[in-house]
């Protein structure tokens, strides 16, 4: 502690106060606390021969005692047995994660939800706990109450009302996602303007399918019933809506749920959605672009699906540029040109009829050796397995010829069983096809109504659907989204709407530490920021990194301190909910 001296120019007095430095976490710059006023100094010109001297030696005195007071002498006894059935481990990084919870607002509306219900548990501080579980320790419903008590909470429910409560989760997602949303805009200022879609799904292993877990095309290539989700991403990587379809749902037949759940609950202007092949219809792009509210899109197109005049436009080499926008020559890695043009598609009116449409665009058009090179070996794979498949059939199934089954011709799938049957042809390579997909290798195609923009622009633009392509990986891995432990339809929409604000809520930490981490590298650092009781009332800590540091300054928690009293835990904790 030091003095403070404050000269008072009006009375010509100088004014004194013991004061406390410290470091401010939000403005990086150094402060002082006022710890005590003592007044003027010539008050003390009597009392004191030096009373400057005096009220330095005071302060001094005071930090030592302060020392002296945090310092505690602690007895161990080297034989003390632990107690039965005793947790000693807590997690204290879950903090973060109830900062961003509280600062979303999630738990007032939780409770204003469940005021007018019949039930008596609290949903607030079962969501709270599903979340936290789902980050820090994901697993079972079961698992998450078993784990309760490794947070400094307290979460007076049983198991059954877990599984309670998530018929109300249920019934509550698409209001609760709109309010989450509003929160965000309002406390994070929403980037709205491109909107990234994708779309991937779960897979069950249950028997049966049922009313929502059907027999689709599953992205793990498995022969079980699956349920899809259609996902949306702002522009910074944060979440903006998700729902679930039935196994069977196709990818393009998501996307006007979605989207038209976002352009009308979610008070956004004229958005350009971003997504690739498997969401470009004529349905898809009429739906943005026509009428009264255009829209724009960003899709990647079809190199080898595409008309023949499509495909002669990209290899003829006229009219191509490479990065800096020089001419290419035959060893340049990267190559770009694009074309205004129209383009005719087929559009369902609400009558049933196909009607064709007219659509002005961009077409831009790139080609990348290293794109090349990877379809090339990628290719050479799949031959090998198309050669045995010719050479033994029966070997191979609709799943296990994946991919190598359409460079072999006189063969089919049996539709019940899946089995290959040759129908007594002799199956083989089909070399032409192979020679003529070779000719596209390393060509990526991107259609946009967005005109105004630049090639470089859009081919970043489209680039963006990484980040929901990453969010898929972290759900499936290390929220472990799947294995879903419930079975019900609305236990598991229950569970998708805690795995998105898990998902919410882990984006927005790493938002505030300007993504100067990852997702999962962020996430692991919260699980190991832990402690155990040492002594009665005091707890040690003994998990600090660069990770910590960055969450904690960013969100103005303290992970710094090796031992902390229960007390200042529980204030921590307390002004994270504030």
């Amino acid at each position: 502690m030091n003095i403070k001296q404050s000269y008072n120019k009006r009375t010509g007095r100088t004014y004194l106060t013991i004061v406390r430095s410290y470091r401010d976490k939000e403005s990086g710059k150094n402060r002082a606390a006022t710890v005590k006023s003592i007044g003027y100094i010539d008050e003390y010109s009597e009392q004191y021969e030096d009373p400057l001297a005096h009220f330095r030696d005071v302060a001094k005195q005071m930090t030592m005692d302060e020392k002296e007071k945090k310092a505690i002498n602690i007895k161990i006894n080297m034989n003390d047995e632990l107690p039965k059935d005793v947790v000693g481990r807590k997690n204290f990084g879950y903090a973060a994660i109830v900062k961003i919870y509280h600062e979303l607002g999630l738990h007032e509306f939780l409770n204003n939800k469940a005021r007018w219900e019949p039930f008596k548990y609290n949903t607030n501080s079962i969501m709270l706990l599903l979340v936290v579980s789902r980050l820090l320790s994901p697993g079972s419903k079961k698992r998450a109450f078993d784990e309760k008590d490794r947070y400094f909470e307290r979460f007076d429910f049983e198991l059954e009302d877990v599984y309670r409560s998530l018929s109300h989760f249920s019934k509550i997602s698409m209001e609760l996602q709109r309010y989450m949303n509003e929160q965000i805009s309002k406390k994070y200022t929403r980037n709205t303007k491109t909107v990234y879609y994708d779309v991937t799904n779960f897979y069950f292993e249950i028997d049966r399918p049922d009313e929502l877990r059907k027999y689709g095309v599953s992205k793990e290539k498995r022969h079980d019933p699956i349920v899809q989700m259609g996902l949306a991403m702002d522009a910074d990587g944060i979440p903006l809506h998700h729902q679930l379809f039935e196994g069977n749902k196709l990818d393009k037949e998501t996307f006007r749920s979605v989207i038209g759940e976002v352009r009308r609950n979610y008070d956004t202007d004229r958005i350009v959605v971003v997504a690739d092949m498997g969401i470009i219809t004529g349905d898809n792009i009429y739906y943005l672009t026509g009428g009264k509210n255009l829209n724009g899109y960003v899709f990647s197109f079809s190199v080898r699906g595409g008309t023949k005049d499509f495909k002669s436009y990209i290899l003829d080499e006229e009219g191509y540029a490479d990065k800096k926008g020089e001419p290419v020559t035959k060893d340049s890695d990267f190559k770009v040109k694009s074309r205004l043009t129209p383009r005719e598609i087929n559009v369902t009116m609400t009558d049933g009829r196909i009607q064709k449409k007219i659509v002005h665009e961009k077409q831009v058009v790139f080609y990348g050796k290293k794109y090349a090179d990877k379809a090339k070996a990628e290719r050479e794979e799949l031959i090998k397995k198309a050669t045995d498949l010719v050479s033994d059939p029966k070997k191979y199934n609709r799943a296990t010829s994946y991919g190598a089954a359409k460079y072999v011709k006189n063969i089919e799938f049996d539709k019940e069983t899946g089995e290959i049957n040759t129908n007594n042809k002799i199956p083989v390579v089909d070399f032409e096809k192979l020679q003529e997909e070779e000719k596209y290798d390393g060509y990526y195609a991107i259609v946009t109504s967005e005109m105004h923009m630049s090639d470089s622009e859009i081919i970043d633009t489209y680039r963006g659907l990484w980040e929901i392509e990453e969010t898929f990986k972290i759900t499936k891995g290390t929220l472990e989204t799947r294995p879903v432990f419930v079975s019900r339809e609305d236990h598991i929409r229950a569970h998708f709407l805690t795995c998105f604000i898990a998902l919410v809520i882990i984006r927005l930490i790493r938002k505030r530490i300007n993504k100067s981490f990852s997702t999962e590298k962020i996430i692991e650092a919260l699980r190991q920021i832990s402690c155990s009781n040492e002594h009665e009332n005091i707890f040690l800590f003994d998990y600090r990194t660069e990770v910590t540091n960055a969450v904690g300054n960013a969100l103005n928690i303290d992970f710094t301190r090796k031992r902390l009293y229960l007390s200042e835990i529980k204030n921590i904790l307390a002004v994270s909910k504030k």
